[in-house]
């Protein structure tokens, strides 16, 4: 202030000092950069993030084939193999985009670094933001890569492809968030593999991977129905083979309450730095 006029320079300072940042209401250099680090991070370590799931899913298919194939009729009117890609697919883009957030928090926190990402001008919907696009990168390409295999050699095509893109969007967006959640919360990388181990692969292998829902009892029909996993399986299997155990319109909803309720979690926690600032 000079003269009792406010100058240029003071109002600048009085600007930032309440809360006005110089790049705007959103810092979408910032937001792409956390991204843009977070598809990085596991594309340079593609033989695991690509090639593994899609060797594991080869596998899959393989033993189920040896095993049970031949013997299995018709599931929901298709046959076995071609209902079991799309749950196989489904389970390997929930797996992959959890893994990539929960790891990516987990080793940063472990490893004392979490504080280059919490420094910079992002506000906590940029770094939710940053972090769920790198998850859903993942999940995405793992799906594309797994979709491929699919039809070169079991011919399982797309017949509602819009739908099949929904849900892997909003499979991986939710698998995201909570793999945010775990990776938050979790102190040391044993308390991430119990979460994964005893929680998100149970939900995933029991939410109508290998089969239907309706040879299950009343009960487990009613828990499963609870599972926001089996409404991402579900949908994307009716945009594969045009099958599916419920509506992919309910599961929409579902899948897009779950995410929102979510997210909201994920930002609340990187809005107050629980268990990330010390």
């Amino acid at each position: 202030m000079s003269g009792g006029r406010i100058t240029g320079t003071d109002s600048m300072a009085s600007q930032t000092a309440m809360g006005v940042r110089r790049f705007g209401r959103v810092n979408w250099l910032g937001t792409w950069t956390l991204m843009r680090r977070e598809v990085r991070r596991f594309i340079n370590v593609w033989s695991q993030t690509v090639m593994a799931p899609l060797i594991n899913a080869g596998l899959f298919l393989m033993i189920f084939t040896i095993a049970i194939g031949p013997q299995r009729g018709d599931v929901m009117g298709v046959p076995f193999m071609t209902f079991l890609a799309p749950g196989i697919l489904t389970m390997t883009v929930i797996q992959n985009a959890f893994a990539n957030t929960s790891s990516s928090l987990a080793s940063a926190k472990v490893q004392g670094n979490i504080v280059d990402t919490l420094m910079p001008p992002l506000s906590a919907g940029e770094l939710v933001t940053g972090y769920i696009g790198g998850a859903v990168a993942r999940g995405a390409l793992v799906a594309v890569v797994i979709a491929i295999g699919s039809a070169v050699f079991l011919g399982v095509g797309m017949q509602n492809p819009l739908w099949v893109a929904l849900f892997v969007l909003l499979g991986s967006v939710l698998m995201g968030g909570l793999g945010m959640i775990a990776g938050i919360f979790a102190n040391k990388f044993d308390q991430l593999s119990a979460i994964s181990n005893f929680l998100i692969t149970p939900l995933a292998f029991l939410s109508g991977t290998f089969y239907s829902i309706d040879a299950l009892p009343p009960v487990l029909q009613t828990l499963s129905h609870a599972n926001p996993f089996f409404y991402i399986i579900d949908g994307v299997r009716f945009g594969m083979i045009g099958v599916s155990d419920s509506s992919p319109w309910i599961g929409l909803g579902v899948v897009g309450a779950a995410c929102i309720v979510v997210l909201a979690i994920c930002w609340r926690w990187m809005h107050t730095g629980y268990r990330l600032k010390a």
